[in-house]
């Protein structure tokens, strides 16, 4: 049996691993290659991809 995790889980559980991961987010290119990474790694679509992109820049409103 499979459990299904609500979508905004796996967004969490992404800016986790991300912030774990140790990655000099100030830089633009490893910044941009850990959100791929994350992004494959939780499942995440385009759109959740690019609220990581805001939220590491600081462009992001958390609700």
């Amino acid at each position: 049996m499979t459990t299904v995790i609500p979508q905004c889980e796996l967004t969490k559980r992404a800016i986790d691993w991300i912030c774990e991961q140790n990655i000099p987010l100030d830089s633009p290119a490893a910044r941009k290659k850990a959100i791929e990474e994350a992004a494959m790694r939780f499942n995440l679509g385009p759109l959740e991809e690019e609220f990581l992109e805001r939220f590491f820049k600081g462009d992001a409103t958390v609700e």
